[in-house]
């Protein structure tokens, strides 16, 4: 049933004849009401006087209050805009059509714009920019549709990118945490969630993707026009853009929801091990969290050098390219945590957003959760538990180092949000049984779709299911800063391998003799999880008394078990030689990676050059993971092997010179300038490719650039070469060497 005008009409009135029985009760009730299309603009009215009501008063003294926001005086509906990428400048222009209805008489309305300039043509309103707005001024009354258009330029300096990405330009977005107001004129406050219709003009070579569904894709002459349409208001940083050169696959969910899936052009035959599951994992979600996916169509698309894993901008996935694997990269360094992860992020925080930060678990600890029965519903019940016990520890030891924090509060730290989250969401679902959960999590998705919500939202949700008050179960798992370790271990104890993994773990301080059979039994037909710890526990043991159980881990053939004797053994013994050799053509370039340099250390040792002159022909030509960890460990102990291909030394450094620059992914970059550092070879073009990386916008990379720096201008021929560098930098690089030299 929906509520006519006439019924909140009567309600306010009776409101104003009650006010001093009026509470924060009745809000609520109103705010949860459905009412007609004609009756929502009143309906705002009628929350913004009940709030009045509430907080001030009527006919009586005023308290104080702090400037309300402008979501309680204006209503902004839609933002449509059509926007073109400067490649040259790396500006954004723009136009944009503001839909909007004030709440009550007013003469100005505010959107966020960062050092943006705007031109006026508007009929109805003054348009003017300043520093962090752009500001509509006018003549607006109350209840009336106003739409305002003016066209704008952006110099985004954060959250709108340019990037060179192997020679092709390519843009991305993250709005989150940096705000889409850098690019496009919106509202920061998640609270004020919009409908955003966005259309692109971009060089018709590239292929674009926004939010919503593709209505319209026009070519006027080297340009396209793309158009995009979204049906359901959304909170602004979770608009996004990409723009770049891509392949795309598309198939139906069980659903019938279309499902995009984006490659580079030549990463076609990684597309698969890349996208492994996704449509698997998609129809785990609809069926376990009861709410059919709530938007009009998912697209994933990886992108060069981004900030994080990944970000679930509304029906628009951006992820980071280093997931891009083939079938053996799949083994180490997959993208089905991350492809869940923002995966469920669509219902639960972006279908349901947080009113504020420190509800901020509402979106991290659901995500990371249900990411994790997804995984389970691939990888298993033993993969689940072992991932839980992971978190529990890392939890535990940041407790037990009085860092703890408590879930429901601002400034959490990921761990916190992210994997305590998750701990208090399966402790949940063990307290209330999963039926309950589940209802109550539906419950909570229906009723607060597309709107913001608290902690108290969601468990009044689930305590109205389970019939039962939960405040102990509150007290200790969202407002204590003490992980509960021990109730944490009593729910791992209920899996019967979790169980197993526990004695053989207590085994560690033991000789190893008085624990062959536990760690022989733990190798046959392992687990994998049980036979790489009875591998850890053979570590510093002597190798006369382990062999037996090394070759019999070695002739496991499990993946994850033979990986552990490669990370695990520092340095090779005559008896394991064979072994480690066979390890060169293994499912995991972790373990190639390991065994390639264990090897070449050996034959070293041995001063055996035809062995390493050997190992390294047989290992060339593997490039490994995106960040080249084979390719560049191959060639430093290329260029550190005597006699080895000597007339090609200069072009196999010119190589490792040449993934420094800044055309290649920034973890490659990184893997060459550490191992340029280790033979100390720095030149003029990498140490200019250095100091560019310290202005780099992804912060992880450029501290690690900054580290390295700091390091390398304590040695006199660092000081030479970077006075020939200068003339290399732009100002900002200029800038920053001019602080670190003083």
């Amino acid at each position: 049933m929906k509520y006519r005008l006439t019924f909140l009409k009567s309600i306010l009135a009776f409101a104003k004849c009650h006010a001093k029985h009026f509470d924060k009760a009745c809000l609520e009730l109103v705010e949860r009401l459905p009412v007609t299309a004609s009756a929502k603009a009143y309906r705002n009215i009628l929350l913004l006087t009940f709030w009045f009501i509430a907080f001030v008063g009527i006919g009586g003294k005023a308290y104080t209050q702090e400037i309300a926001p402008q979501t309680t005086t204006v209503d902004i509906q839609s933002i449509r805009a059509v926007v073109t990428p400067q490649f040259g400048t790396q500006s954004i222009k723009g136009q944009v059509w503001v839909r909007f209805i004030p709440l009550k008489d007013v003469t100005e309305v505010r959107l966020d714009a960062k050092n943006m300039t705007v031109s006026d043509s508007a009929t109805i309103a003054t348009i003017t920019a300043e520093k962090d707005h752009i500001v509509l001024t006018g003549d607006f009354k109350a209840i009336q549709e106003y739409t305002v258009q003016f066209d704008y330029t952006a110099i985004p300096k954060q959250t709108l990118y340019f990037v060179n990405a192997g020679g092709n330009d390519q843009i991305w977005t993250q709005g989150q945490g940096k705000y889409t107001s850098h690019w496009l004129p919106s509202i920061d406050d998640v609270n004020d969630k919009i409908e955003f219709d966005i259309s692109v003009i971009a060089p018709t070579i590239y292929q674009v993707t926004t939010n919503g569904k593709l209505i319209d894709k026009e070519t006027l002459g080297e340009s396209t026009v793309w158009s995009f349409d979204m049906q359901q208001p959304m909170s602004s940083y979770l608009v996004a853009l990409t723009v770049g050169e891509y392949k795309k696959t598309t198939f139906p969910s069980t659903s019938g929801v279309p499902l995009e899936f984006y490659y580079y052009l030549e990463d076609s035959l990684k597309a698969e091990s890349t996208y492994r599951y996704s449509k698997q994992i998609f129809d785990f979600f609809e069926t376990e969290i009861g709410v059919p996916y709530p938007w009009q169509n998912y697209k994933q698309v990886p992108v060069k050098d981004f900030l994080y894993a990944g970000m679930e901008n509304t029906s628009t996935t951006i992820f980071s390219d280093s997931f891009v694997v083939d079938s053996i990269g799949f083994t180490d360094r997959n993208y089905v945590n991350v492809n869940a992860h923002e995966l469920a992020h669509q219902w639960f925080g972006d279908l349901v957003t947080a009113t504020k930060s420190e509800h901020h678990w509402l979106q991290e600890g659901f995500a990371t959760y249900y990411a994790l029965l997804a995984e389970r519903e691939i990888f298993g019940d033993d993969y689940f538990y072992f991932k839980l016990y992971e978190s529990a520890e890392q939890l535990r030891d940041l407790s037990d180092q009085g860092k703890g924090q408590q879930l429901v509060a601002a400034g959490g730290s990921s761990l916190t949000y992210y994997q305590k989250g998750a701990w208090a969401l399966h402790i949940l679902k063990e307290t209330v049984g999963a039926s309950a959960f589940a209802k109550a999590v539906t419950n909570y998705l229906n009723t607060y779709a597309y709107k913001n919500v608290t902690t108290k939202d969601f468990m009044a949700e689930v305590e109205a299911v389970y019939g039962k008050d939960l405040t102990e179960y509150k007290k200790k798992w969202l407002y204590q800063s003490a992980f509960q370790a021990a109730e944490a271990l009593e729910s791992l104890k209920k899996s019967a391998f979790m169980r197993s993994y526990f004695e053989l773990q207590a085994l560690r301080p033991y000789p190893l003799k008085d624990k062959l059979k536990p760690l022989e039994s733990s190798l046959k037909l392992p687990n994998e999880y049980l036979g790489q710890e009875a591998v850890y526990q053979l570590a510093g043991a002597d190798l006369r008394e382990s062999i037996g159980l090394y070759k019999q881990a070695f002739a496991s053939k499990n993946t994850f078990v033979r990986q552990a004797i490669a990370t695990s053994v520092d340095q090779i013994q005559d008896p394991l030689l064979y072994q480690f050799e066979s390890f060169l053509k293994d499912e995991s370039y972790i373990t190639r990676e390991q065994a390639f340099l264990k090897l070449w250390l050996y034959y070293r040792t041995q001063n055996d050059l035809p062995k390493q002159h050997a190992l390294l022909d047989d290992m060339d030509g593997q490039f490994g993971f995106s960040d080249g960890n084979i390719r560049t460990l191959w060639l430093t102990l290329s260029l550190a092997t005597q006699e080895y291909k000597g007339d090609e030394a200069g072009a196999r450094y010119g190589e490792l010179v040449s993934y420094t620059g800044g055309e290649y992914p920034f973890q490659l970059r990184e893997n060459a300038f550490q191992y340029l550092r280790q033979i100390q070879s720095f030149d003029r073009t990498s140490l200019k490719n250095l100091v560019k990386a310290c202005t780099h916008h992804s912060w992880r990379f450029r501290e690690t650039a900054r580290n390295l720096l700091n390091e390398l201008i304590k040695e006199p021929r660092t000081v030479e070469l970077l006075e020939s560098v200068k003339p290399l930098l732009n100002e900002k690089e200029l800038a920053y060497l001019k602080r670190v030299s003083l």
